[in-house]
């Protein structure tokens, strides 16, 4: 049962949050966090009506999978970057039920 987790990241000061993301991509911790075992998704996206805020889109293919990053010193790395953007944060959580639907009539691809 897959989880996905939407972080949403939000400063004090416009940019700030940005400045997190981007240093997340450019210092490799993020490419660094895809490559553990179990991620399906790391993302980061900007929100068009809110220039405090960047959106974590993060997929792991199960729990075990998210304990075992938690754990990891990656963590520490991610925690020390958002002290220093002081961002707060703001979490929802959604758990697959990997289960077939019908909803592919509705996308166009």
């Amino acid at each position: 049962m897959s989880i996905t987790i939407n972080i949403y990241y939000t400063g004090e000061k416009v940019g700030d949050a940005a400045a997190f993301a981007e240093e997340m991509e450019q210092s490799g911790i993020a490419d660094r966090v895809r490559a553990e075992e179990g991620n399906l998704r790391y993302e980061y996206y900007l929100p068009l009506g809110d220039r405090n805020t960047v959106l974590l889109i993060d997929s792991w293919k199960d729990q075990a999978a998210l304990d075992l990053h938690h754990a990891s010193p990656m963590m520490r790395k991610i925690a020390a970057l958002r002290e220093k953007y002081d961002l707060h944060m703001r979490v929802e959580r959604y758990v697959g039920d990997d289960r077939e639907t019908n909803d592919g009539r509705f996308i166009r691809e």
